[in-house]
Order: C-alpha cells, then sequence, then structure tokens
C-alpha cells in the first residue's frame, strides 16, 4: 500500500487538473471570440473595428494560468466580471448575430469564473490535506518544533 503524499495522482488532483483545462479553454474561447467577433463576424464597423483590442488584456493572464500560478487564478476570477458586463449589455441591445455571440461571451465567462473558482478552493483544500497529513506523518513521540534553549 502506498502512502498518500507519495502517491502524485490523487482524485482531488484529477479536479485540479479539470479545472485548469477549463479555465484555460475558456480564456482561450473568449480571446477567439472577441477577436473573430470584432474582426469578422459582428464587427461594429464594416472591415472591423478597434474594439479588437478589448481581448489584449485576457492575453496577460494567459501565462499564468498556463504556469499554474494561484494569484493569476484569483484575480482572472475578477476581470472576467468586466468582460461577462459586456456581454450582458450586448445581448441585450444588439441585432443577431452579435446578441449571440454576446451570450457566447457570458458563458465563457461564466464557465471562466466558475473554473477558476473551483480552481483556488480546490488547491486551498489539497494543500491543507497534505500539511495535515504531513504533521500527521511524524512519530509521536518526536517533537514537531525544536524548543528554544533557556
Amino acid at each position: 500500500m502506498t502512502h498518500p503524499i507519495s502517491n502524485p495522482i490523487t482524485p482531488a488532483s484529477h479536479s485540479v487538473a479539470l479545472t485548469r483545462i477549463l479555465a484555460v479553454g475558456s480564456l482561450l474561447g473568449l480571446i477567439i471570440l472577441g477577436l473573430a467577433w470584432e474582426l469578422v463576424l459582428a464587427p461594429l464597423r464594416p472591415g472591423g473595428s478597434w474594439l479588437a483590442l478589448k481581448v489584449l488584456p485576457l492575453c496577460i493572464p494567459l501565462a499564468g494560468l498556463l504556469k499554474n500560478r494561484m494569484y493569476t487564478y484569483r484575480w482572472v476570477s475578477l476581470l472576467v466580471w468586466l468582460y461577462f458586463t459586456e456581454g450582458a449589455v450586448r445581448a441585450y441591445s444588439d441585432k443577431v448575430p452579435g446578441n449571440y455571440l454576446a451570450m457566447g461571451e457570458v458563458f465563457l465567462c461564466l464557465t471562466l469564473f466558475t473554473a477558476c473558482a473551483l480552481h483556488v478552493r480546490l488547491r486551498l483544500k489539497n494543500a491543507t490535506h497534505t500539511a495535515s497529513l504531513s504533521d500527521n506523518a511524524t512519530p509521536s513521540g518526536a517533537p514537531t518544533h525544536a524548543k528554544p534553549a533557556a
């Protein structure tokens, strides 16, 4: 029987990997949708618009998500609400096909937020669980901290 700490593949790590894939996929989807929407599918002006630059802030956290940085997952879950708001407004005010693209943006934003929130929650839970297992792995008579000399 293997010790839980020495076993790198656990059901929790599968969940963390799934949330990472969802977060990166939905972020890439938002970038691609934003570019396609404003340049090809339903631009505000024929031939494309400068509004396509709105995806540039989404490119910044992509590197952090790919490097699995917890801080990036946290602040992306806040940034995504700006794009959600734009999608909600344009879903109501734009004409077809723009309103359908806006609904897609809202869906991708909700997916990204959920994936980021779950990712942070699962990683913190795993860290707490691993820390408690390592505390329990010390021998019962061994001190866990060195006492200062008197």
